[in-house]
């Protein structure tokens, strides 16, 4: 019986020879972007941030649970001028056609959370683009009006859900500042820190409704970013439209 010695190294040496060659050869046949698309998939990023030219800011809330709040949250917003955008899901507002229905008349952005508040990243293309025309629908039976912003929950996607919503004609919005409403045991003041030491101009903060301090707290944030000399503007108004490109911090700017 004989036996066969094969050096690892050699293995390793002449495998590491045909990717080369194999690479060469795909540079020599196809474009350069055909390779390219092939060996790295874009990275699709939502909207976290926006270049605007003015010292303004969007306020964002997302309606997801309960809605006794959105009354008091309303007032506030009316009281202070300041137009706001809601991400609102679509069991939310089939539950709650009236809150969806004030929010719209008082000149709010309705925008898209998905139907079910499931994490988008974990659905097939098909799911993905069933819960984002689920919510337009609803949303539109209730306002009439069409839906061009969408949030997924939890903040949670990949380049599907990306594309697949800018298929449907919608852009993608997350933020940049995060003010933790939601989290058991934070206190109203950690609340408003959070939102004042982090903003910048065109930056989106996310609130949300149904939580314990939001609603009280909203008022005296209102007033210290305007102390501040920030305006407010809704999310659809501060987003370009056109002519864009969004950097590697999430960050809209204009294409050069």
């Amino acid at each position: 019986m004989k036996f066969y010695v094969v050096k690892v190294n050699s293995i390793l040496k002449y495998s590491l020879l045909a990717s080369i060659i194999l690479v060469v050869a795909a540079f020599a046949y196809f474009s350069r972007e055909e390779v390219a698309a092939v060996f790295q998939q874009k990275r699709e990023i939502p909207i976290y941030s926006v270049d605007y030219p003015e010292k303004k800011i969007a306020l964002t809330f997302d309606c997801a649970w309960g809605s006794e709040d959105i009354p008091d949250i309303l007032n506030t917003l009316r009281e202070q001028d300041v137009k706001a955008t809601f991400f609102i899901i679509g069991v939310w507002a089939e539950k709650n056609p009236d809150a969806v229905k004030m929010i719209s008349d008082e000149g709010h952005d309705i925008a898209n959370h998905s139907y079910s508040h499931y994490k988008m990243a974990s659905l097939n293309n098909s799911a993905i683009k069933s819960e984002i025309l689920k919510c337009d629908s609803a949303l539109k039976k209730i306002t009439g009006k069409d839906v061009d912003l969408f949030r997924p929950p939890y903040g949670d996607y990949n380049n599907d859900v990306v594309r697949i919503a800018r298929e449907l004609n919608h852009y993608t919005i997350q933020w940049d500042v995060d003010s933790l409403d939601w989290k058991p045991g934070i206190t109203a003041d950690e609340i408003k820190n959070r939102v004042l030491k982090n903003v910048g101009n065109g930056s989106i903060i996310l609130f949300h409704n149904d939580t314990k301090h939001t609603a009280k707290i909203l008022p005296e944030i209102i007033t210290s970013l305007k102390e501040k000399g920030y305006g407010f503007i809704p999310v659809s108004k501060m987003i370009m439209r056109e002519n864009f490109e969004i950097d590697y911090r999430g960050r809209q700017i204009k294409k050069q």
